[in-house]
């Protein structure tokens, strides 16, 4: 691989990490159509500056932890394959700013800026990338152990659990941790709706992540030789599969129908590379239909004020993600096997996943355990009633001052 590397492929992971830069932009509008007009500016100024809180990071730290590679050399070195290694290394990171713009959109409204900027580093500097490493590079031995015991590697092409697993699971953490917005619940339990503030920037952001999401899954070949139809045509029959599926399964209801393309693109990340355009498109269904059901259930019933619903559209469909390539890949069902990847295994799946699970909720928690203690983060009353830390009113203030 080292000696095949050409500028054609610095160019095409240049663009792969260009295209899921912009999904960034898609997670912001998804949020800003979400919350409360007090608490957009908040949404999209924490986005921006989640993103480079993490690259200096993932720069500094993540990527060590992940591949072992540091940039401290001199820019002869850095420069060497046309620079390939630092397209990479963006083209990764913005999988890891992926983790922090999942939690974002669950603990939207009540948490404090500055202390989701620390959780924020901690997480991308250090929990994500110890499971990258494990699932993408071979650390500590755990895929070596899964192809003696059952002949394959856990295989998660573009991150089902790697990057969307695990931070809907890092969210479920932080939203428990955090307790409900004021007023979501009532004493007796019945739930007060907080509908979407501006459904055209929410239907915008569900439309602006799944262009990028091609770049995402096509992309993670990470070289022009590496590149399938097979990856884009799945990944295309997994948005209607869970489109269709929360259209039906939501009853009509246009904040579904927004959510379930991303519940079918999560969930096929991980199978994309191997799966048959009917599993793809069964894979898409299956991530829709369990969506609307997680999360009525976690609002309705569990209590959960999980604000985007993000533990069941990446934490779960994440999770799905994991085991349906499992399924799918096999060739008895239309799949290819995974040949060039050793092998699948549906144990090797639902190991790897459940480790990424847990990994993910323990990471979570601790990083928010620890700063719930040590500086708090949530918003107080008085804050929270009047808009999170940057808010449009202090914007409204500003400028009548």
């Amino acid at each position: 691989m080292e000696a095949l590397v050409s500028a054609n492929d610095v160019l095409f992971v240049l663009l792969g990490a260009i295209m899921v830069l912009a999904m960034h932009a898609g997670f912001a509008f998804l949020e800003v159509g979400t919350v409360r007009n007090k608490n957009q500016v908040n949404a999209l100024v924490k986005i921006m500056v989640d993103f480079c809180v993490s690259t200096i990071a993932y720069f500094f730290i993540g990527y060590c932890v992940a591949y072992g590679v540091t940039f401290f050399s001199g820019a002869e070195v850095l420069a060497a394959k046309n620079g390939y290694e630092l397209v990479k290394f963006f083209f990764l990171l913005t999988f890891a700013a992926a983790i922090p713009a999942i939690v974002s959109g669950g603990i939207a409204e009540r948490a404090k800026f500055n202390s989701q900027m620390a959780a924020t580093f901690l997480l991308v500097g250090f929990v994500y990338p110890f499971f990258e490493g494990i699932a993408w590079n071979k650390h500590y031995g755990f895929q070596e152990w899964l192809i003696a015991t059952f002949g394959a590697p856990f295989h998660d092409f573009a991150g089902s659990v790697v990057v969307h697993a695990m931070g809907g699971w890092i969210a479920l953490a932080a939203v428990l941790l955090l307790g409900a917005r004021t007023g979501r619940y009532s004493k007796d339990g019945r739930l007060h709706a907080y509908p979407p503030s501006n459904f055209p920037f929410l239907a915008l952001g569900a439309w602006i992540l799944p262009v990028g999401w091609f770049g995402f899954n096509v992309m993670s070949a990470q070289s022009i030789q590496g590149i399938s139809g097979l990856v884009a045509v799945n990944s295309l029959m997994a948005l209607v599969g869970g489109t269709l599926a929360a259209l039906i399964f939501g009853k009509n209801d246009p904040g579904f129908v927004h959510n379930g393309p991303l519940a079918g693109l999560v969930a096929v990340c991980a199978g994309s590379d191997i799966m048959h355009p009917l599993g793809a498109l069964a894979t898409g269904l299956v991530a829709g239909a369990l969506f609307v059901w997680a999360f009525t259930l976690t609002q309705n019933r569990l209590k959960i004020d999980d604000v985007l619903g993000v533990w069941p559209l990446h934490g779960l469909c994440g999770a799905w993600g994991g085991l349906a390539a499992g399924i799918f890949g096999l060739k008895a069902l239309g799949g290819t096997g995974a040949v060039s990847a050793g092998g699948i295994s549906f144990m090797s799946q639902l190991i790897g996943t459940g480790l990424g699970v847990v990994i993910a909720f323990t990471g979570g928690a601790i990083v928010y355990g620890f700063l719930k203690k040590m500086v708090g983060i949530r918003l107080d009353l008085e804050e929270e009633f009047n808009g999170a830390d940057l808010s449009i009113h202090k914007i409204n203030a500003t400028a009548e001052d």
